[in-house]
């Protein structure tokens, strides 16, 4: 593959992935809340014991630890989420969902995946499991 390829392929995919984030972010207005937001709670909600620090989290969303922190805020000022001492280390706090927030989550997720089966209609299942193996293939 020649240099104009590859670059064309970067710059393609980051508009599909500009794209199909306002898709879902939209749907989840209503919800009160963005992409980010649900993803955090998803990571939260699929984790081992039910809470991550903010770097486990920060780690498996791709952002920062400082990123994180900004997005929890408000999340715990609304009550979706909330920190948790870490029983093996009094220094590092941990988050996990509220009862609230599960609830919120739980909801949310009826959303994202009706907004996820929309946004891959023109795929068939077998380019929806081949799109994930290439994705999968060029995850950093």
């Amino acid at each position: 593959m020649d240099l104009n390829k590859h670059t064309t392929l970067m710059l393609e995919q980051g508009y599909i992935n500009t794209m199909l984030n306002k898709k879902v972010d939209s749907s989840l207005t209503p919800h009160g809340i963005s992409l980010t937001e649900f993803t955090i709670m998803n990571q939260l909600n699929e984790s081992n014991g039910g809470a991550l620090s903010r770097i486990a989290l920060a780690d498996s969303i791709g952002l920062t630890a400082s990123g994180v922190t900004r997005l929890l805020t408000p999340m715990m000022k609304n009550n979706v989420v909330k920190k948790t001492e870490n029983s093996r280390d009094a220094r590092q706090s941990m988050v996990a969902l509220t009862t609230t927030g599960e609830v919120l989550y739980r909801d949310a997720l009826v959303t994202f995946g009706h907004s996820c089966a929309s946004a891959f209609a023109l795929l068939d299942e077998s380019e929806v499991i081949q799109l994930l193996g290439l994705l999968n293939k060029i995850k950093c």
